[in-house]
C-alpha cells in the first residue's frame, strides 16, 4: 500500500550517468505507484569531477571546445524557465541510456525537446543565454561544499543526510516500491552506515 505522506529529497545528477537513470527509473516507478515524492533534480557534472586542469570549469569553458554533459544541462536548465523540467527530463535520460543516442549533439537534444512540448524558439534562445550555466556552477559548489558529493546520483535527505546510491538495474514498476523502502531505510534512516558495497565475484575459470 503506498504511503500517503510526502517523502521529500534532493537528488545530484549528471544525464550521463547510467546510475542517475536507473534511479530515476525507480523514482518514476514509485510516483506511478501513488506514493507522494517531492524531488528537487540538482545540476553535478562528472565532467568537472573527472578533469585534471586546474582552474577549468565546465561552466566557463569556451562554447568552441567540446564539454561532455554541457549541453543537456543546458537543455534542463532551458526546460526549467518553461516550467517543464519534468516533461524533457525522463525523456533525455531515455534517449541516451535506452536508445543510446548521443545527448551532445545539438539535433538530438532539440528532437527530444521538441517531443517533449516545448518552446523551440525559446529553448534556442535560452540554450545560447551565457547565463544558462549559472545553477549548474551554484549546485555543483554546493554539492561539494556542504555535502561532499563525490559522484552521482547522490540523495540528500531532509534533515541533511546524504547518500550515493548506485543501483545495478532498472526495475519494473511493480517492484519499485519496495526497492525505494531499502533504499529510505539504509541512506535516509541508518547515517551510521557510511559505505556498503558488494565485491565483484571472479568470473569461473
Amino acid at each position: 500500500m503506498a504511503d500517503s505522506g510526502l517523502t521529500e529529497f534532493d537528488v545530484f545528477y549528471d544525464y550521463l550517468c547510467p546510475y542517475v537513470y536507473r534511479a530515476s527509473v525507480l523514482l518514476e516507478g514509485v510516483v506511478a505507484s501513488g506514493r507522494d515524492l517531492k524531488i528537487g533534480w540538482r545540476y553535478y557534472s562528472l565532467a568537472q569531477v573527472n578533469s585534471k586542469n586546474e582552474g577549468w570549469t565546465v561552466w566557463g569553458a569556451p562554447e568552441s571546445e567540446t564539454v561532455r554533459g554541457r549541453l543537456a544541462f543546458k537543455a534542463a536548465e532551458a526546460a526549467r524557465r518553461q516550467e517543464r523540467f519534468s516533461n524533457l527530463h525522463m525523456p533525455l535520460l531515455r534517449a541516451r541510456h535506452r536508445d543510446r543516442l548521443d545527448i551532445d549533439q545539438v539535433d538530438v537534444v532539440e528532437r527530444v525537446a521538441e517531443q517533449a512540448g516545448l518552446d523551440m524558439e525559446r529553448f534556442r534562445k535560452d540554450v545560447a543565454d551565457p547565463t544558462i550555466l549559472e545553477p549548474l556552477a551554484r549546485d555543483h559548489l554546493e554539492a561539494i561544499a556542504r555535502y561532499g558529493v563525490f559522484g552521482t546520483p547522490t540523495f540528500v535527505f531532509r534533515d541533511g543526510e546524504a547518500a550515493y546510491v548506485r543501483i545495478s538495474e532498472a526495475v519494473e514498476a511493480s517492484k519499485a516500491e519496495e526497492l525505494f523502502e531499502r533504499v529510505l531505510s539504509v541512506a535516509a534512516g541508518e547515517p551510521r552506515i557510511l559505505e556498503l558495497k558488494r565485491p565483484t565475484r571472479p568470473s569461473p575459470a
